[in-house]
Formats: structure tokens, C-alpha cells, sequence
């Protein structure tokens, strides 16, 4: 059985640029439905509407994987499936430590996409002595003192961090001495890392407040089209008043 230790993705070495490589995931989740409802064939323009891109950018990525397609005809659905899934590494096996078997960390060990897409979580990794021994989505959850030799054992080149802000450093530090060459991160802070080891961050709070943003901007364009009051402000002004209208029905805090 091939491991993450052993064995890279190619699209470095192809040269294909970063922006297209986070796309190439969309693909692979469009295509991986169109192939469960048994759809052979699919159009550039089809593809791209159900990964949320245009069609001249899918095209173009596409490219870079030397698929064409075939005018009129669209592209092979399980072909592409096949590629895009050798591209991205998700033709082996990719052991992934989980660390931080907090509220998050199990949710993410629950996760039942994990091994369909060719990650196998390895071992589930925490500090708390009470948590030793303890199964989670049928995992053993083992203490954080063996951590080196856990990722040794199981030949680990991807950890991701669920414990708390104040922890991750020191975490990611131990991953990357230990071997550890890609992380993903859900603590919300920062890691610093040396130069051939890859983080991608996943901060839930950041995506929300680009959701307020917007959320903003668009009661913002409300508000220019009905006379200048925010929908949200005409909404707490009718919430706040009491039964006669004149007095807040609750006190702020």
C-alpha cells in the first residue's frame, strides 16, 4: 500500500499553477456526481456551472491535465474522474493524523468523505490524559506524548490541527520535526513553518465575517433603493419597540 511518505503529486513537477489546482476539487465533486447518476459525457459549459466557474477558465485549466475533449461531444465524465483524482494524489492511500479531539476534532474524525477520496485518518492524537483509549468514529484516541512515533509507525505526511489557538505552534512545530510535510489547520492563529511544508487554513470565523460583508454591502444597496434606511436598521427599530411603540421591549445588555 502506497503512503503520503513516498509519494507526491505531480502537479508541481507539470507546472500547473496554484489557482487551477484549488479548482481542480470542484471538478472532481461535479464529476463525481454526474458518474453516480451514470452521466457519460458532459459539456465544458455544463461542468463549469455545476463547479461554480466559467467555462472558458475550466477549459483553460483543463488544459494543463492535456484533456481537450471532444467537439460536440464534451468530455468523458469517468476520464476525467480518473485524471483530476491522479493529479491531486487521490489514487493512493494518504494516512492523516487528526490532533485535537476537541468538539471539532471529532466532528472531523466522524467525517465519512475522508475515505472516499483517499484519505485514511491514521490516529486521532490529544493531550488530555482522560481522553486516552477513548474511541472516536472507531479510533482509539492515543496521547499526544507519542505523537512522534505515531506519524513514524504509520509513514504520515499530512497532520491537521484542531486544538485550541494557544497549542497549534507547538503542535505543528512536533508534526514538522517529526516528518510531517502538509498540514492542514483549523486553530485560529497563524503557524509558521520552514520552507517545503505546505498549511492551508481553514478559519470558520474569517468566512463569516466576509459573509457580513456582503450581508452588509447588500442591505447597504437596500437601503440606497428605499430611501436610505437599512433594512436591517427598519428591522431593529420595528423589533425594539415596546407595545406602544415608544420604549424598548428589552434593554440591551
Amino acid at each position: 500500500m502506497a503512503t503520503g511518505r513516498t509519494h507526491r503529486p505531480a502537479t508541481r513537477s507539470r507546472g500547473i499553477p496554484e489557482a487551477t489546482v484549488a479548482r481542480l476539487p470542484l471538478y472532481l465533486r461535479a464529476l463525481t456526481a454526474l458518474s453516480e447518476r451514470s452521466v457519460p459525457t458532459v459539456s465544458s459549459e455544463e461542468l463549469a456551472a455545476a463547479a461554480g466557474v466559467n467555462s472558458a477558465k475550466l477549459r483553460k485549466d483543463f488544459s494543463y491535465l492535456g484533456s481537450y475533449g471532444t467537439r460536440g461531444v464534451g468530455y468523458d465524465v469517468e476520464y476525467l474522474v480518473y485524471q483530476i483524482s491522479r493529479e491531486l494524489g487521490l489514487t493512493q492511500d494518504w494516512p492523516v493524523v487528526i490532533v485535537g479531539i476537541g468538539n471539532l476534532g471529532a466532528a472531523l474524525a466522524n467525517y465519512g468523505g475522508f475515505a472516499s477520496r483517499g484519505f485514511r485518518v491514521a490516529a486521532l492524537i490529544d493531550a488530555d490524559p482522560a481522553m486516552a483509549g477513548k474511541p472516536v468514529a472507531g479510533i482509539p484516541v492515543q496521547h499526544s506524548d507519542d505523537l512522534e512515533k505515531i506519524i513514524q509507525d504509520n509513514g504520515v505526511s499530512i497532520g491537521v490541527i484542531a486544538t485550541p489557538a494557544g497549542a497549534a505552534q507547538a503542535v505543528c512545530d512536533r508534526l514538522v520535526a517529526a516528518g510531517v510535510t502538509s498540514i492542514l489547520n483549523f486553530a485560529p492563529t497563524v503557524l509558521s513553518v520552514p520552507d517545503g511544508v505546505d498549511v492551508r487554513k481553514v478559519d470558520l470565523s474569517i468566512e463569516l465575517q466576509i459573509l457580513a460583508f456582503h450581508e452588509q454591502r447588500k442591505a447597504g444597496e437596500e437601503a440606497a433603493s428605499d430611501g436610505g434606511v437599512p433594512a436591517a436598521a427598519r428591522r431593529s427599530d420595528s423589533a425594539d419597540q415596546g407595545p406602544e411603540g415608544d420604549m424598548p421591549a428589552v434593554m440591551p445588555a
